[in-house]
């Protein structure tokens, strides 16, 4: 267990002396040898993360930060962790503890492959399960849930050095439900979430110190698609910036958190990330299941949902752990950092008039490599037809389009950029697209 020392028993005076002249002799004879910390290699400060907690062991840590609620923290590093680690929060269901969930699950095993760190909360009030319902909770920095978990992911980064911009959160059932409010609470800090089982940001809202909402777990909460992302950008006032892409894991037949709750979580995030709603790409994974993809068609979608026909609320099951890793981007493969969707980095501006628009779209390759045939997907708002373009072939001319390079310009340098464009039909919203894949890699806004 990680831990603040604690004090010695007091010694008499001439041992401490004599202790002293002791432990300075080989320190001064050192000081010629050594550089200061600032100056010391990357492997050295490696080694000294390595060993804040013992590796390959799951391990509780105290003295995190800020914890108002009395969460407990655990934490699995492996013993090939890479420099720089991803973090995965691993959230436990109602009943459940950190511990359980990592016994219950295969991250430990997969991180010992890819090298990423692992960190499960842990609810110490006496459902087990976590606050996902008080206005506290809903709101960054409302002193609840989120900010122990916040805290201990800034324990992590600050330990290990880990890559701020590769924090994920998963969970089951009430694990779930706090993985939609932690991407809510803080999406500046979480590049992607995977909820199995749970409920849309705010559906458990209550305000009489409940921790159940009966109605939101009976499926009988619906709102439009805005105000479900009205929800979410509540809790975050002012925030403009990228908003973590999700996967969302439900079964029909789930009689604890009902069915209608996976279609609202679909209607929020995709309001969230300004994408359609009509699915970019529709497949069957596995027998039984349906998986759509909302604003691109590759594996790391803005959003993409999953489907277990005849399924209960305890779907969770081995192997779906790896098919998170791959929304995530972490399944490559070797205990190696791995590339992330921005490689690729888009501008679009529109000009529009009464019935209308002109779009002009700059698609820039920040990779390292060459692109060499390009297909550029993205969702056209709800209303709008592409009626003629250039730069790119442009298919189907609403909803989810992609537009394929032509011969002159399908090659991209790294660095490199090509400028497309179209012209659209509208019926009264004239914005751009608000995300767009490369070759099935989303791409930053810029």
């Amino acid at each position: 267990m990680y831990a603040t020392p604690h004090s010695a028993p007091r010694r008499p005076l001439r041992s401490i002396l004599l202790a002293l002249v002791a432990a300075l002799l080989p320190l001064l004879a050192a000081s010629a040898l050594t550089v200061p910390a600032a100056a010391a290699g990357e492997p050295a400060r490696a080694s000294a993360r390595q060993r804040a907690v013992p590796a390959a062991a799951l391990t509780e840590v105290t003295n995190f930060g800020t914890n108002p609620s009395n969460l407990r923290m655990y934490l699995y590093v492996p013993e090939s962790v890479t420099p720089e680690p991803a973090v995965v929060v691993a959230v436990h269901w109602c009943t459940g503890s950190g511990p359980d969930m990592y016994n219950g699950t295969e991250y430990d095993t997969l991180a010992d492959r890819y090298g990423f760190i692992v960190l499960y909360p842990s609810v110490t009030r006496s459902s087990k399960c976590f606050d996902v319902s008080s206005p506290q909770a809903l709101r960054r920095g409302g002193g609840s849930d989120p900010v122990g978990i916040k805290s201990m992911i800034d324990w992590v980064a600050r330990t290990y050095g880990a890559d701020t911009g590769r924090i994920f959160a998963t969970g089951i059932s009430s694990g779930a439900m706090m993985t939609n409010v932690l991407l809510g609470d803080y999406p500046d800090v979480f590049a992607a979430g995977a909820a199995f089982s749970g409920v849309p940001f705010g559906c458990f809202a209550t305000t009489d110190g409940s921790e159940w909402n009966s109605a939101c777990s009976g499926g009988t909460v619906t709102r439009t698609p805005k105000e479900w992302g009205d929800l979410v950008r509540g809790a975050h006032p002012g925030y403009t910036g990228p908003r973590p892409r999700m996967q969302i894991w439900h079964g029909t037949q789930d009689d604890v958190l009902r069915y209608p709750n996976f279609g609202e979580q679909v209607k929020q995030w995709t309001d969230v990330q300004g994408v359609s709603r009509t699915p970019a790409a529709t497949d069957t994974p596995q027998s039984g299941w349906t998986r759509t993809r909302y604003g691109g068609t590759g594996d790391r979608a803005p959003v993409e949902a999953i489907s277990l026909q005849g399924v209960g609320h305890n779907l969770y099951t081995q192997g779906m752990a790896s098919r998170v890793l791959t929304f995530f981007g972490l399944d490559g493969s070797g205990p190696a950092p791995q590339p992330q969707p921005g490689a690729c980095k888009v501008a679009a501006s529109v000009n529009a008039w009464n019935t209308g628009l002109t779009a002009t779209v700059t698609v820039t390759n920040t990779g390292s490599a060459t692109v060499s045939g390009w297909k550029l997907g993205f969702t056209l708002p709800a209303g709008q037809t592409v009626t003629g373009g250039w730069g790119a072939t442009y298919t189907p001319s609403s909803g989810s389009v992609t537009a394929t390079n032509v011969s002159y310009n399908g090659t991209i340098a790294p660095g490199a950029s090509v400028s497309i464009g179209y012209q659209a039909g509208h019926g009264g919203d004239t914005a751009a697209p608000a995300a767009f894949t490369l070759n099935g890699t989303a791409c930053a806004a810029g």
